[in-house]
């Protein structure tokens, strides 16, 4: 497994890590990883703030939570709608 070094952006909160590689300059190179911190909402990079290789942002799937616990709104209410044992009023 590869290792991805970190590089940290001093900037002010929220802060998120964004992973970027390196853009190959030449067939058979491999692109480096990194994982590097970044204001919400920051334009991407288009190279490392250390090394000043060019870099391209990398899309990756997000995250999420999910309970089994519901909410006081998913609560029946007492009006018309789908609910435990069909739709409509009753």
């Amino acid at each position: 497994m590869r290792q991805i070094p970190s590089v940290t952006q001093n900037s002010y909160l929220p802060m998120i890590t964004y992973l970027y590689e390196t853009v190959p300059s030449g067939n058979g190179e491999e692109p480096k990883v990194y994982e590097i911190r970044q204001p919400m909402g920051a334009p991407a990079l288009t190279h490392h703030p250390e090394s000043g290789e060019r870099l391209r942002r990398i899309i990756a799937g997000g995250a999420g939570i999910r309970t089994t616990r519901k909410s006081e709104s998913a609560r029946p209410s007492g009006s018309c709608g789908c609910g435990h044992g069909g739709c409509g009023c009753h």
